[in-house]
């Protein structure tokens, strides 16, 4: 199996974020913390996929588009005060890993 580290670094941030959500009110389970979940999930196929692809540009670019949109959530749960500032730093620190390797391979694809 073909492991990449940015996917071992997605796989472990899903795990994270699943406990981090958990503690998201009851009001809010099935409106932030499941669009959170889902962009979790469309993170980790898209790596996959892009993993997997000859032509990588494209699915590289929403990649990053859906890291931006995954950003912007957990900064927005963190602001409504669902998200503890702890968790969140620990989430962004994260992201911003990902973030580096995504732009790493963009930069790789473009030679």
């Amino acid at each position: 199996m073909n492991d990449l580290k940015i996917r071992q670094k997605t796989e472990e941030m899903i795990a994270y974020g699943y406990t981090a959500v958990r503690q998201f009110p009851k009001a809010e389970r099935h409106v932030l913390s499941q669009e959170l979940r889902q962009t979790l999930w469309r993170l980790l196929r898209l790596i996959i996929i892009c993993n997997r692809r000859y032509h990588k540009k494209t699915t590289l670019q929403d990649l990053d588009a859906e890291l931006d949109l995954l950003r912007a959530q957990v900064r927005l749960g963190m602001q409504l005060g669902y998200l503890p500032f702890k968790k969140y730093e620990v989430w962004s620190r994260q992201l911003d890993e990902i973030g580096r390797m995504v732009g790493g391979w963009l930069r790789s694809t473009k030679q």
